[in-house]
């Protein structure tokens, strides 16, 4: 059992949790997730690391309620445990110094570009750094990208925070503007992410993106999470979950994240009608 020693509400229906999970600390490194489990009946589930702290033995877990098992894990409180925290899995992301990194994150994808960003920025790098929402209330970790980024342009669709459009708007200006970028590395939801890697591939950025495939035992032994990646099946737990954009099915990979859609909905529903008759 793994104990919630802190949860903090980011926005609405988005959840802080810090829990002490020593074993995962140990080794940990950017980029890298665990799978977790809130009950012993619970579905399995991948989440980013968004913080660790060796000393304290701790990791800090930023979720969006989207669906049953988000929605139980945000039902508990500080004191509460979570039945299995596995990790960490995944190849860690690359670090090094480059020159002038942008980093994207869409909505809760903040969650995991911050960790990266701190650590290009501690690698050296001049750190652009681009977030997007939907609206001002739901925006997170803006004071903590603020914190490792020379340069943070905040936007909204509906205009109500920083510039009205999206992530790519503000790429698009940069690099017309003739700034130099030598990396972006963009995480978020899937359709987002292919805009940037259409937008960056014309003018040759390496660009880095994160895949939130299906994903279900973490070792590539179920074949959830396979995605194409310049013509080639891998596995997101194992070969990712960071990948060349450039060379990602974006295609495929949104259509095999809407197989469970019909069901997902259907258990949420579910939940939430027996959690009010409780």
């Amino acid at each position: 059992m793994f104990k919630i020693l802190k949860k903090e509400r980011l926005a609405p229906h988005v959840n802080k949790f810090l829990i002490h999970a020593p074993w995962v600390t140990k080794n940990c490194k950017p980029g890298q997730f665990v799978i977790i489990r809130v009950d012993e009946e619970g579905e399995r589930i991948p989440l980013t690391i968004a913080e660790y702290d060796r000393e304290q033995g701790t990791i800090t877990l930023i979720v969006q309620e989207v669906g049953k098992t988000t929605y139980k894990l945000g039902d508990l409180d500080e004191g509460d445990a979570i039945e299995d925290v596995i990790g960490p899995l995944g190849r860690p992301a690359e670090i090094a110094k480059v020159g002038t990194v942008v980093t994207i994150g869409g909505g809760v994808g903040t969650a995991i570009v911050y960790p990266e960003t701190r650590a290009f920025k501690e690698a050296g790098n001049y750190l652009i750094s681009i977030v997007g929402y939907k609206n001002k209330e739901l925006i997170i970790l803006e004071e903590e990208m603020r914190q490792y980024s020379d340069e943070l342009y905040v936007t909204t669709d509906d205009g109500s925070y920083g510039r009205q459009g999206f992530v790519s708007d503000q790429l698009k200006d940069l690099i017309e503007s003739g700034r130099k970028i030598d990396l972006v590395l963009t995480i978020g939801p899937a359709i987002m992410m292919k805009v940037i890697c259409d937008l960056t591939r014309k003018f040759n950025i390496k660009t880095i993106v994160s895949l939130n495939s299906i994903m279900m035992d973490g070792t590539a032994m179920c074949g959830g999470c396979r995605v194409e990646v310049n013509g080639k099946t891998r596995f997101a737990c194992v070969d990712g979950p960071e990948f060349d954009g450039h060379q990602v099915n974006f295609d495929l990979l949104m259509k095999r994240l809407g197989t469970y859609r019909d069901q997902e909905k259907e258990s949420l529903e579910r939940y939430l009608q027996n959690k009010e008759k409780a």
